[in-house]
């Protein structure tokens, strides 16, 4: 009995569709990797990086100007969570918080060397929690607001005790995140976001100590204490805003992925 013996050359030529192309393994490979669907999600994870700051920032600035009896420069921005119409920065804690939180799960998927380490991905994650725990506990009338309420409460409530533990988090961990990231930074060689960094963390925990005295109801600080606390979070938020728009940046997209393949 003969046998006969066919290449790979004709056997190709045989499956060969109408059409007569025939697409290649590899890529095929290529087009539906992995690789190319992860570094989607990641920049998808870091959009929500870059919005988190621009979006709670612009909603409690607008509340804050429109709220009856609310004044800026002396209330916190936990106090607009009260009242009747505290359910828009409940809404604005939970939603910036979810949006932190996906910021900081993009940036540890993320190729970049300032987010590198564990540590300043895991604080940013922890700033979220404390974000969406602002949300679920209220805090307590400070500062005579909501109209009518004392300066100053003897005793926390539970849910203000709550709160406030949900708030460490968020004014300490960005800034250990922003000393964390400033120094891989300053290792791997772009020195002014190191600087940068640091002095977020610097600027951003000073802000807030004037803060803490001003709603402690210092002499001298109590009607600037939502001044100084506005200051600490705008400036902590446009750190993080930059940090997820430079690993945004250093991250290919699909259409690159494919390009290089």
């Amino acid at each position: 009995m003969g046998v006969r013996l066919v290449n790979a050359h004709d056997r190709s030529e045989e499956l060969q569709p109408a059409g007569g192309v025939v697409p290649r393994y590899a890529s095929a490979m290529n087009l539906a990797s992995v690789p190319g669907t992860s570094q989607a999600w990641t920049r998808w994870l870091l959009r929500c990086g870059v919005a988190a700051g621009p979006v709670f920032v612009a909603t409690f600035l607008l509340e804050g100007g429109v709220r009856d009896g609310y004044r800026p420069l002396r209330h916190p921005v936990s106090s607009l969570a009260l009242g009747p119409r505290g359910w828009i920065q409940a809404g604005n804690f939970a939603v910036a918080g979810t949006l932190v939180l996906a910021g900081a799960a993009g940036l540890a998927r993320a190729d970049d060397r300032t987010a590198s380490s564990r540590a300043a991905p895991a604080l940013i994650g922890a700033a979220g929690a404390g974000l969406i725990g602002s949300a679920v506990f209220p805090t307590d009338p400070v500062s005579g607001y909501p109209p009518g309420t004392a300066d100053a409460l003897t005793q926390p409530s539970r849910a203000g005790a709550a709160h406030n533990l949900a708030a460490v988090p968020v004014f300490l961990g960005l800034p250990a995140a922003a000393l964390a990231g400033g120094w891989r930074a300053w290792q791997a060689g772009p020195h002014r976001f190191g600087l940068y960094s640091a002095g977020t963390a610097v600027t951003m925990l000073a802000a807030m100590a004037l803060a803490a005295a001003g709603f402690g109801q210092s002499p001298r600080l109590a009607r600037l204490g939502g001044l100084f606390q506005r200051a600490s979070i705008i400036t902590g938020f446009a750190w993080l805003t930059a940090l997820s728009a430079r690993a945004l940046r250093r991250t290919p997209t699909t259409a690159a992925l494919r390009h290089q393949a």
